[in-house]
């Protein structure tokens, strides 16, 4: 069964700094039409910054759409035609004032199917050296560092509810304990 809609014709409704609202009016399998309501996003990276210690380095921030805090791990936007793993080790960088030596790339997930084309890369970042923070103008957060038992403790708890840093968690729990093997 072929699921695929076709597109008829699309419309920017809103174009802001990254973000674009589009509506598409689409051709569905059976032939009827139907409107798809969408942002596109520049896609974005996570890195679980694994210490020598083994703790994760994280973060603390305020998230205005839902006016709270949240603990994340560190993250960023990908800037247009920037590779990947650059952008994971400048924005480790900017936030957490962290260098890797090893950088190992996990998995690409898709945080939000149902409204955006967003995509997140995971990094998995080791030989950490704190070199100092360069956070962009604006931006406020807190680094601390917590063990992957806790940091799932705080998941189960509710402490921790972004998906983006429950995703890069439950992978990490996974590869450390030899289920998984990451990617190079």
């Amino acid at each position: 069964m072929d699921l695929t809609e076709k597109q008829l014709d699309s419309r920017v409704m809103y174009a802001g700094g990254f973000l674009e609202v589009l509506k598409d009016n689409v051709q569905l399998p059976d032939g009827s039409r139907s409107t798809r309501e969408y942002l596109t996003h520049p896609g974005a990276v996570a890195m679980l910054a694994l210490l020598d210690n083994g703790k994760l380095v994280m973060e603390r921030q305020y998230r205005y759409p839902l006016h709270r805090e949240f603990i994340e791990l560190p993250a960023g936007k990908i800037d247009e035609g920037e590779d990947i793993l650059i952008t994971a080790q400048r924005e480790l960088l900017e936030e957490t004032g962290y260098v890797a030596r090893e950088w190992t790339h996990l998995t690409t997930a898709w945080p939000c199917i149902g409204y955006s084309d967003e995509r997140m890369e995971y990094f998995l970042a080791r030989g950490l050296t704190h070199q100092g923070s360069k956070l962009d103008e604006g931006e406020f957060l807190e680094v601390f560092e917590l063990s992957l038992e806790d940091a799932l403790e705080w998941v189960r708890a509710g402490k921790i509810d972004d998906s983006k840093t429950i995703v890069g968690l439950f992978w990490l729990e996974k590869v450390l304990n030899g289920e998984w093997r990451a990617s190079t």
